[in-house]
């Protein structure tokens, strides 16, 4: 099936430029603290307002994954992450931190915004072999979905 209809380079193009759009042309670099409560942000917000090192604050929070870098969450693209967090991140200028709790499933957040740059897509000729992949897969899945539907069991 597959050799009788191979995939064009037009869709492997086309399918790239979808990836490419979705995953947006900026990345930031940020830090957050989480708490638990919406209370305990306030008064980290507080202390970072005196002056507190956001990094030695970061070492309390419940992400013990990014506590131990000081909050420290890398490059990354906003989809990356939930949407109440992403849309804080974004409207930050580059140095500033939330001035409000935002709150997500996972407690708490004060987010600080490092850095921001162009995102870099890699390019189409490293990526087309798993796009070529998902294509040929996506084709096989809707053949096996038509037959079935049309398949006779008596």
């Amino acid at each position: 099936y597959l050799k009788a209809n191979p995939v064009k380079d037009e869709e492997i193009k086309a399918e790239y430029e979808k990836v490419r759009k979705q995953a947006g042309d900026k990345e930031y670099r940020a830090r957050h603290i989480l708490v638990e409560s919406e209370d305990d942000a306030k008064q980290i917000i507080e202390q970072l307002k005196k002056g507190a090192k956001f990094e030695e604050l970061a070492k309390k929070s419940r992400d013990t994954g990014s506590a131990q870098s000081g909050g420290d969450l890398d490059w990354n693209t906003p989809q990356t992450f939930v949407k109440e967090f992403s849309d804080a991140m974004v409207k930050l200028d580059k140095g500033k931190f939330t001035e409000t709790p935002v709150k997500t499933q996972f407690g708490y957040h004060v987010i600080r915004l490092d850095d921001t740059r162009e995102a870099k897509a890699p390019p189409l000729e490293e990526l087309r072999p798993q796009i070529q992949q998902e294509i040929e897969r996506q084709r096989v899945q809707a053949l096996q979905q038509s037959l079935r539907a049309k398949a006779k069991i008596q």
